[in-house]
């Protein structure tokens, strides 16, 4: 892979990584409400999904998406379906003033669940999506080796995306002890309501 074309990749993961999304908000919600220690579950989940978008893109689904706009729309609306019901869980996720006023967490669910909900999230991501179908097979080199690139495109990826899940959810186990008021809390998850909302709205308005 040609350095130009590397750094090129790299810039342009630094920026899609580093922007809120639907993966950086789940993050920092995952770990506001269930704590920094149970957050690598689903960070792991995300990255899963990062994988799995990267090697269907480079097997050349992006290819049969854009030949056959349906499974595109139908990939779309299910996606933008979940980041709705994910928006509909956060408005109406409880609060609990005993554990507001004594700064715990509240009761976290399993680390498969936290993997599964972090996955379920990571495909539904449009930004990765429209990476991954449009972009990604842009930065491979028909010319050049096959498996090297794609093992340094998608490593280079999860790595830059992992260092961005570390960010924010260093800011959202900050941001918990600012949180332990029931008024805070109500409004956090009414916020990460809304952005989930909002995501799954342009999700679902987007065109192929």
């Amino acid at each position: 892979m040609a350095l130009q074309t590397w750094w090129l990749y790299v810039t342009a993961v630094c920026l899609i990584c580093s922007t809120p999304g639907p993966n950086m908000l789940h993050v920092m919600a995952s770990s506001v409400q269930h704590g920094l220690n149970r957050t690598p579950a689903t960070m792991a989940g995300l990255l899963t999904a990062v994988f799995l978008c990267l090697l269907a893109s480079a097997a050349g689904l992006g290819a049969v998406l854009r030949a056959v706009p349906e499974l595109f729309d139908m990939l779309r609306i299910a996606g933008a379906a979940y980041l709705v019901y994910l928006g509909w869980k956060a408005w109406r996720s409880p609060v609990s003033a005993s554990d507001a006023e004594q700064g715990e967490p509240l009761p976290a669910p399993s680390r498969i669940a936290l993997y599964r909900a972090g996955l379920l999230t990571g495909l539904s991501n449009p930004k990765l999506i429209i990476f991954a179908a449009a972009l990604f097979p842009q930065f491979i080199d028909p010319s050049r080796p096959y498996g090297s690139q794609l093992a340094i495109l998608v490593g280079g990826f999860a790595a830059i995306d992992t260092f961005w899940y570390i960010v924010y959810a260093i800011g959202g186990a900050r941001l918990a002890a600012w949180l332990r008021p029931v008024r805070r809390q109500r409004l956090f998850n009414r916020t990460t309501g809304a952005m989930f909302f909002g995501f799954g709205g342009l999700l679902l308005t987007r065109s192929n």
